[in-house]
C-alpha cells in the first residue's frame, strides 16, 4: 500500500480569511439594513385615481369618465328626485358617495356644476330636490340621508359604491341640512356645509370630519352668525376646517367655483377615500389669498 501524501499544512491566518471575510458581510448586510428607510405605509385600498396635483384638482373635470341619470321623484320616497353622476368604470374598485342639497327656495340646478366636477374625480353624486323648496334645513338633513339610502340600497348604481363610504354636502338652508345629516348620522365620512343657514349654533355633538365654507361678504348667512359658529361649536377633537372665500357673497358655491371645487374634493378625497396624497392641500392650512380671506384647521389630519 502507498503512503497517503502528506498535507500541506494551513496557516491560521488564511483559516481565518473565510471566517473573516463572512463575519465582514454579515456586518456590512447588517448596517445596510439598519440604515435602510422604513418601508412607506400601505396606500388606503380606497385610493382612486392618479397622484394628484394643483392643477388637477383645480380642473373641471378629473380622470375618470362619467356618466348621468335623472331619478324621478315619483320614484323615490324620502326626497324630491334628483340626478345621480357616477364614474363609467369600475376597474379601480368602487366608489364612495356624495348627496348635495340645494338652498331655500332652489332647485338642483343651484348646485349641478358639483356633480360632473366631483364624479370625474372619483366619487359617485346625488344632487337633489327637495320635497319642497321650503324645507328647512333639518328636513334637508333628514332628505340628505334618504338620497344617500336610495344611492345604496335601490339605486342602478349601488354596486359601484362602497356603502361605508358617504358624504353629505349642501348650499345655504342645504348646508344647514348637511350639518344636521352629520349629527344624525356619525357613520358619515365627511360633511361640507357651504355657506349654510341654521337656526342650530351649536354643532358639539357631530363626529363626522367637516369642512365649513363661509363667504366675507355673505348677507343671507353671515359668518359672523352662522359659519363661524358653526365650526367653533365642533369639538376642537374632530377633524374640522373653516375655509372663508374673498370677497364672496352667498351665492359664490351656486356656479362653478375653483376655490370651492378643490378643497371639496380634497376634504372627500382625504376622509371617503382616507387618502392621504391629498393631505398637503389641507396641511399645512391654505393661507390668505386672492381667494380665501381666512383659513382655520385642526392641522395635522394624519
Amino acid at each position: 500500500m502507498q503512503p497517503l501524501p502528506a498535507t500541506t499544512p494551513v496557516p491560521p491566518a488564511r483559516r481565518l480569511r473565510p471566517v473573516l471575510r463572512w463575519a465582514l458581510a454579515v456586518a456590512v448586510l447588517g448596517a445596510g439594513l439598519a440604515a435602510a428607510p422604513p418601508a412607506s405605509a400601505a396606500a388606503s385600498p380606497y385610493q382612486r385615481g392618479p397622484d394628484p396635483t394643483v392643477s388637477s384638482i383645480e380642473a373641471s373635470r378629473g380622470a375618470f369618465a362619467i356618466a348621468q341619470s335623472t331619478v324621478a321623484a315619483s320614484g323615490v320616497t324620502g326626497f324630491g328626485g334628483g340626478t345621480v353622476y357616477y364614474p363609467t368604470s369600475t376597474a379601480e374598485g368602487t366608489f364612495g358617495a356624495v348627496a348635495i342639497s340645494p338652498g331655500f327656495t332652489a332647485t338642483q340646478s343651484s348646485v349641478s356644476w358639483l356633480g360632473p366636477r366631483l364624479a370625474s374625480q372619483g366619487f359617485v353624486v346625488i344632487t337633489i330636490d327637495t320635497l319642497s323648496r321650503y324645507d328647512q334645513p333639518a328636513s334637508r338633513g333628514t332628505q340628505l340621508l334618504a338620497a344617500l339610502d336610495y344611492l345604496t340600497n335601490t339605486s342602478s348604481v349601488r354596486t359601484r359604491i362602497d356603502r361605508g363610504r358617504l358624504a353629505v354636502m349642501g348650499h345655504s338652508m342645504g348646508g344647514g341640512g348637511s350639518l344636521s345629516a352629520a349629527n344624525t348620522r356619525p357613520q358619515l365620512q365627511a360633511a361640507i356645509p357651504l355657506t349654510g343657514w341654521h337656526t342650530v349654533k351649536n354643532w358639539s355633538g357631530v363626529r363626522v370630519p367637516t369642512l365649513v365654507l363661509g363667504a366675507e361678504n355673505d348677507s343671507v348667512a353671515p359668518v359672523a352668525s352662522h359659519s363661524e359658529p358653526f365650526y367653533t361649536s365642533l369639538p376642537s377633537t374632530l377633524d374640522k376646517a373653516y375655509l372663508e372665500l374673498n370677497n364672496a357673497s352667498h351665492s359664490a358655491p351656486t356656479s362653478t367655483n375653483v376655490t370651492v371645487a378643490k378643497y371639496s374634493i380634497s376634504w372627500l378625497k382625504r376622509f371617503v377615500d382616507d387618502d392621504t396624497r391629498y393631505e398637503q392641500f389641507l396641511c399645512p392650512a391654505p393661507q390668505a389669498s386672492s381667494a380665501i380671506q381666512e383659513y382655520r384647521d385642526t392641522c395635522p389630519h394624519s
